[in-house]
Order: C-alpha cells, then structure tokens, then sequence
C-alpha cells in the first residue's frame, strides 16, 4: 500500500524507536495511511532484519520489510549524546513518539517523557510498548508474546490433553497489542485537537 497526499494521516511526523512487531506494527498501520514514519534503529540495526526466511535479495527479512514498509530509516545510537542531538532534532517538529523499550531505558538515557521530553515537545504524542508496564508487581519485566500467551490463559485452551497448554501459532498478543497502540496513538491525536497537549 502506497499512501498518497490525500491519505487521512498525511503530513503527521511519527518517529518510530521501537522493533520486533507490536511496536513497528502500530507504527507501519500510521504509515500505510499517510503518516511519514522515521523507524530509527541501533548501528546493528533491528533484530527482525534477519528473522526468516524468506529473505530477499539485499539479505532482509520478509518479515521486516512487512512491518517496516513505506518508513524511512535512520540508524543511532541513543545511548550516546550525539545521537541524541539527532533525535532532539528529528522531534522537534514530531507529532508522535512510539517506543518499546524496556521501562526505564529512555529515562536511563536522559529521555523519559516525564523527565524531558513532555516539556520540551508539550504537543508530542508518546505511546510506550510493553509488556507490563512501568510499576505495578511485575512493573519493568520483560514481556514477550508467548509470556503473556500463558500469563493471560490463552494458552490454557489451546492444545490437546497429550500436550498439555500449548503457544498459538500466531503472536496474538504482540498483534493485538500493535493495534491497541495505534488506537492509542490515534484517541491521544484527537484530544491533542482540543488541549493542545501530547
């Protein structure tokens, strides 16, 4: 899908700091209606460019290329004050910021919402990814698909009685976690309409 001028999100700026699949996801649904996505990745770069096969001719993942089509790509490394300068520049006239880290790793670099960037970008959109929040008994945890597959019970009715509870095949919830952030992303939108705040 090629979004055009007329699209219903053309001219919103998204910069897109997460990787895998909940997070591009969310981002790639804003691209494919219009929005220009910067997907900004590590020097190493996102860990799903070599998740396959397939791959294509370059040597990138089917399933890269999928969640990260029609974004523009840059590489940083955001540990580093020089990358950071970047990023400050690509937001300074962005008006959504999707990560997926986990909690506490933008604050560790300077670059919490809270601490930095709600003042400096007050009309900035920032949606944070993951799996169980920042606080709360397992606040800050990793969580992974197949994690929250089991956690939730899903698991439990799915499978036979020889195999006991067994993973879908499909990552549910990373999928369903990618479209509730772009639903997120686009209620936060809204209301950014009437306060003027991100």
């Amino acid at each position: 899908m090629t979004a055009t001028t007329d699209s219903a999100l053309t001219g919103l700026k998204v910069v897109d700091l997460s990787r895998v699949l909940a997070g591009p996801l969310c981002t790639q649904m804003l691209a494919d209606h219009g929005a220009d996505v910067i997907k900004v990745e590590p020097p190493s770069g996102d860990e799903t460019r070599h998740l396959g096969p397939p791959f294509d001719d370059d040597g990138r993942s089917a399933y890269y290329a999928a969640l990260n089509r029609g974004k523009r790509a840059i590489s940083l490394d955001l540990s580093k004050p020089e990358a950071q300068e970047v990023l400050h520049r690509l937001l300074a006239d962005a008006d959504v910021l999707v990560e997926n880290f986990l909690p506490g790793t933008m604050e560790r670099w300077g670059l919490g919402y809270e601490q930095t960037l709600a003042a400096r970008y007050p009309r900035l959109v920032y949606c944070a990814v993951s799996g169980f929040g920042s606080d709360g008994p397992m606040g800050g945890m990793p969580g992974y698909d197949a994690v929250l597959q089991a956690l939730c019970g899903i698991m439990s009715v799915n499978g036979c009685p020889e195999t006991g509870a067994t993973r879908l095949g499909l990552p549910l919830v990373d999928h369903l976690t990618g479209y509730v952030a772009f639903s997120s992303v686009m209620l936060a939108l809204q209301a950014r309409q009437r306060t003027e705040q991100g």
